[in-house]
């Protein structure tokens, strides 16, 4: 686990993922997402996996690194990119289920809250075992404790 003050604007780790059918079904109906184009797909073998859920297993995965792992962490918000013409994410290739997705975490931001806390930028981006760009999120804003728990 690495605390605030050793995090680096641009240190970047990585991860690897899929999302099965039965995580997906069950995302789905935890969300309670309803989406007729995603229903129209479901005999087929492999399913598109909604944006939402590659967000949140995302997320799930970033929280789960060796780097992060262990310190008071929490998800605030999202700003828009200024040099991205303020958006946050785009979805550029579809994202099936039991697909391989590469995940790279990248720190675009960090600063000093208080004393007991500063807040970190992540961008995120998730490529398919070919290389291509499936997502791009910039700007996930995270408050994390300066002093982990020992």
């Amino acid at each position: 686990m690495k605390k605030f003050s050793e995090f680096r604007v641009g240190d970047s780790f990585y991860s690897t993922c899929s999302i099965s059918n039965k995580e997906l079904e069950e995302y789905l109906n935890f969300s309670r997402v309803r989406n007729a184009f995603l229903e129209d797909r479901e005999k087929e073998k492999e399913k598109i996996v909604s944006g939402r859920a590659i967000l949140s297993r995302m997320e799930g995965e970033f929280t789960r690194l060796s780097q992060i792992y262990g310190n008071h962490i929490i998800f605030v918000g999202t700003d828009g990119d200024p040099d991205w013409k303020n958006r946050n994410t785009r979805f550029l290739k579809t994202l099936y289920t039991n697909q391989v997705l590469k995940l790279k975490f990248t720190i675009s931001q960090k600063d000093d809250i208080d004393e007991e806390y500063g807040k970190i930028g992540i961008d995120y981006e998730g490529t398919n075992q070919e290389g291509e760009t499936i997502v791009i999120s910039k700007r996930n804003i995270y408050r994390i404790k300066k002093e982990p728990p020992r």
